[in-house]
């Protein structure tokens, strides 16, 4: 059974669907990291989902990454959203969603609060590459 959800910034600039592959409620982690705090982004992900997401407008799209320089989040410069942060590992997109993003009611667990200071960047992307979304489509971009 797949569960299909529908999400995007808020002024429509950056939209995705996504199929996830378990039940309900999705789970929910929040990051730790002053960006994603600041953003009050809470995300999701799962190896067996998939993710298409479209955007109308690349030029008002902006990439923010860290230090490593190892994922990419996807910021409407128009409305300053974030539904999206991708990582490229060895020519493979991987994404996680941003669950304040979703669309109608979907149930979410609570939070639970992550961090992943003092994770080297090998580790850092083994664990994406095991438990990011792995079919990841993006249009427009």
């Amino acid at each position: 059974m797949l569960v299909h959800i529908h999400g995007g910034c808020h002024c429509g600039n950056i939209v995705f669907d996504l199929a996830w592959p378990e039940s309900l409620p999705i789970p929910a982690r929040a990051c730790t990291c002053a960006f994603c705090r600041k953003h009050a982004a809470v995300w999701t992900a799962n190896p067996g989902a998939s993710l298409e997401v479209h955007i109308k407008d690349a030029s008002r799209v902006s990439r923010h990454a860290f230090e490593t320089r190892t994922a990419d989040f996807h910021v409407c410069s128009i409305c300053g959203v974030v539904p999206v942060c991708t990582s490229d590992i060895d020519g493979h997109r991987y994404a996680v969603v941003n669950v304040r993003s979703f669309e109608g009611d979907v149930p979410v667990t609570d939070p639970v609060s992550v961090s992943f200071d003092g994770e080297g960047q090998g580790d850092r992307l083994a664990r994406r590459a095991k438990n990011w979304i792995g079919t990841v489509s993006f249009h427009g971009a």
